[in-house]
């Protein structure tokens, strides 16, 4: 089934490519280019003068988990810090939950998530933090997410020695869980895992074939850049807290820098340096965090706004941070971007431009959405 989408007063392709018209055939981009040069189609859509880009690609969300941390947010709002602790009263709750109430959980917000343009989602294992849990972790999220992260190092479980929690992790466990991820991450934090238990982990992880990805320099200025780009990770997240060696060091790498404002937000901290990395040269992605503790929005548009109006992007370069940004930040060519060849992901917005991202805070302006050639919205 082939679809031809015409009347696109702004084109978004995140690549040399441009147009007004485009063409999907199956759950591919066919053809972009001038709607009187368009080949026929099965079917014909009219946008009438609306703004097409890519889908949002959400490199970095933790949606396996069960319970509510609403006290938690109401006690941070209140001037309470916040800590990596809390991550262990989701533990509990996601321990406790059956198959199927996780499923119900993660199948909700990808979908709530797709109302909102969002058509590639990337989701983390984290709330298990044992080999039975972190394996049906892995095996739901494989189940409705498009990439899967091995995130066994996310907290020292409480009671646990942190070294031997790490042998484990980089044993054991990620033995059991490497063959339904694709990537391995970890928490290089002050509360959670030091450079040398946080490298032990991704070495290992990297010796079993799986990519890299870093949460690092959230809570303060710490080694987690520095340990990502030493390993060629794809992707250092949060990076809310650099020195300027941290980002000379991105930007002589080919290591991404993952934003998360919407956690800055929740968390009230301080705003990543967008403008110090794009300036240096470094490559910047912007994520949802999407998570029950310290980021519970699943709305990408609300990031890339943030990044205009507070971040000192220009809407240009958020959008791209949040579509091939996020793509390169997983390591795919096939998303994030409007070609020939590439998935049929795409965002029409009941706007005629992309700047009404940020010049609407606040409004919803997904209109259409396509995800893999099939009309979602």
């Amino acid at each position: 089934m082939s679809v031809l989408i015409t009347g696109i007063g702004e084109l978004t392709t995140n690549t040399e490519v441009s147009g007004n018209a485009l063409v999907i055939d199956g759950d591919r981009i066919a053809w972009v280019g001038q709607a009187s040069d368009a080949p026929a189609a099965d079917e014909s859509v009219d946008v009438e003068g609306r703004a097409v880009l890519p889908g949002w690609v959400d490199s970095h969300t933790h949606l396996v988990f069960a319970g509510d941390r609403t006290a938690e947010f109401g006690a941070r709002m209140a001037g309470k810090p916040y800590t990596a602790g809390g991550i262990a009263v989701t533990v509990n709750a996601t321990r406790a939950a059956s198959d199927e109430e996780l499923a119900a959980v993660v199948r909700k917000h990808v979908a709530e998530a797709l109302r909102q343009g969002t058509t590639f989602v990337e989701t983390k294992t984290g709330y298990g933090l044992n080999v039975a849990d972190e394996v049906r972790s892995a095996r739901i999220a494989a189940e409705h997410a498009d990439e899967v992260t091995f995130l066994g190092a996310h907290l020292v479980p409480p009671g646990a020695d942190a070294d031997s929690y790490v042998d484990l992790v980089r044993g054991e466990m990620l033995d059991a869980v490497a063959p339904l991820v694709r990537w391995a991450d970890v928490f290089c934090e002050k509360g959670a895992f030091d450079y040398d238990q946080s490298k032990a982990v991704l070495v290992a992880a990297q010796q079993k074939g799986l990519g890299l990805r870093v949460h690092g320099n959230q809570l303060g200025e710490g080694p987690g850049v520095r340990l990502a780009v030493e390993l060629g990770a794809a992707s250092v997240d949060h990076c809310t807290y650099l020195s300027v060696d941290d980002v000379d060091a991105l930007a002589s790498s080919d290591t991404v820098a993952t934003l998360l404002p919407a956690c800055d937000l929740s968390t009230r901290q301080s705003l990543p340096p967008a403008r110090a990395l794009l300036d240096a040269g470094a490559t910047v992605a912007l994520a949802s965090n999407c998570n029950p503790g310290s980021s519970y929005t699943s709305s990408m548009a609300f990031c890339v706004t943030t990044a205009v109006l507070q971040m000192r992007m220009t809407v240009e370069e958020a959008v791209w941070a949040a579509t091939a940004g996020g793509a390169q930040a997983l390591r795919r060519d096939d998303v994030g971007v409007i070609r020939p060849g590439a998935r049929a992901d795409l965002h029409v917005l009941d706007a005629p431009s992309i700047t009404h991202l940020a010049y609407r805070p606040g409004v919803p302006l997904t209109h259409l959405v396509w995800r893999q050639g099939q009309r979602s919205i």
